[in-house]
């Protein structure tokens, strides 16, 4: 590589872990500004409520967000039951409220097999898929009827690692295009009580793990340390 290069040109992959209430695309702008390029994008969007690993590539690795946004992701988190929220999770607030009293470990085990495997999942109607050029979470903002076709996703693994009712802890690992949200919103009407997604964490895509992951403020004092040595070079 050519030292007078801007290294972020040339291509790196940048493990983030995303702050709460940054969208994926605040955090691609921020890196963007930092390192001094127009290049650069995420491989799977994170909701603003959600935190976790978000793979940001730059330059001539943007060539591989696609390779990827493909590969499995794992989850971890909390659905709360009781209650539904139009989003599915807590950019809305909660309504529908049911007991859930009924509700024991036995039967939430059961029902959590309906949901492993190979699914079919309807995304939330506040998601970024498009219809006719438009997000459907801007037609659903606006009050308009959103209907969304069912899509094959698969959800290897979907296990309840804690139980404090009516807070239910799991770890999730699944596919690439599968919702968390739906399936909080979805084990919550199978078990009859109704249920939204609390909290969120991606932990890995592929062999990329959050463990490895900077925050952005360490990111930023890398990026400018390597900057700074590329500009020195270039002034020399």
């Amino acid at each position: 590589m050519d030292p007078l290069l801007n290294p972020f040109e040339e291509g790196k992959v940048l493990l983030i872990n995303k702050p709460l209430r940054w969208t994926s695309f605040d955090a691609v702008r921020k890196i963007r500004n930092t390192v001094r390029i127009k290049k650069v994008g995420h491989a799977g969007t994170l909701d603003p409520l959600a935190t976790g690993l978000l793979i940001v590539c730059t330059g001539r690795f943007t060539k591989k967000i696609n390779e990827y946004m493909a590969q499995e992701k794992e989850y971890t988190g909390t659905i709360t039951l009781g209650a539904l929220t139009p989003t599915y999770d807590l950019e809305s607030e909660p309504e529908q409220f049911k007991t859930y009293d009924h509700i024991t470990p036995a039967l939430i085990e059961e029902t959590l097999k309906q949901f492993t495997g190979e699914i079919l999942q309807v995304p939330p109607a506040h998601s970024a898929i498009k219809q006719g050029g438009q997000r459907v979470y801007e037609m659903a903002r606006r009050g308009e009827e959103v209907i969304i076709e069912p899509r094959k996703v698969t959800v290897k693994v979907f296990e309840i690692t804690k139980n404090e009712m009516p807070v239910l802890h799991f770890r999730v690992v699944c596919s690439t295009g599968t919702y968390i949200r739906s399936l909080a919103n979805d084990l919550g009407k199978a078990l009859g009580c109704n249920g939204y997604l609390s909290s969120l964490c991606r932990t890995r895509i592929g062999e990329f793990r959050v463990e490895d992951a900077q925050d952005m403020a360490s990111f930023e004092t890398e990026a400018r340390a390597i900057l700074g040595t590329t500009d020195h070079k270039m002034k020399g």
